[in-house]
C-alpha cells in the first residue's frame, strides 16, 4: 500500500471554474500536493495516457474529450492514499456518487466527470511518473 496517488482536475471542472475549489477540497481533506502543474494534452498523449482502454468503446471520446482543454496533473500524499482519494471523488457516475464527493459536486455526466483518480497504487506510480520527471515530484 502506497501513501501516493495521481489526479487529473478534467477539462469538464477546467473549463466550468471548478479547479480552485476542487483543490482546496483536496488539501483539507489531509492531501498534501506533492507534484502539480497546469498542462493540455495532444491527442497523441491523452491516447498514451488511457491506451488501458484502447479497445473500449468510450476510447476514441475519451481521448477526443481529455485532449479539448487544459487540465492541472498532481501527485498527492496521504496514508492510503488511493483509496482515501477514490473515497473523496465518488463513483464515475456522479447520479451515484456519495453526496459531498467531488463528483456528486462538479461533475455533469459520466464522461464529463470533472477528476480523475488512480485505481491502484501501480497505476498512480505509473500515471504519475507519465506527468512528472523525479526531480518534478517532492
Amino acid at each position: 500500500m502506497s501513501n501516493r496517488t495521481f489526479t487529473m482536475i478534467k477539462p469538464d471542472a477546467m473549463k466550468n471554474g471548478h479547479a480552485g475549489a476542487i483543490l482546496d477540497r483536496i488539501i483539507k481533506e489531509g492531501f498534501r500536493i506533492v507534484s502539480l502543474k497546469m498542462t493540455k494534452l495532444s491527442k497523441e498523449k491523452a491516447g498514451e495516457f488511457y491506451a488501458v482502454h484502447k479497445e473500449r468503446p468510450f476510447y476514441g471520446e475519451l481521448v477526443d474529450f481529455m485532449s479539448s482543454g487544459v487540465i492541472i496533473a498532481a501527485i498527492l500524499e496521504k496514508p492510503n492514499a488511493v483509496t482515501a482519494f477514490r473515497t473523496l471523488i465518488g463513483a464515475t457516475n456522479p447520479a451515484q456518487a456519495e453526496a459531498g464527493t467531488i463528483r456528486k459536486l462538479y461533475a455533469t455526466s459520466v464522461g464529463e466527470n470533472a477528476i480523475h483518480g488512480s485505481d491502484s497504487d501501480e497505476n498512480a506510480a505509473i500515471e504519475g511518473n507519465f506527468f512528472f520527471s523525479g526531480l518534478e515530484q517532492f
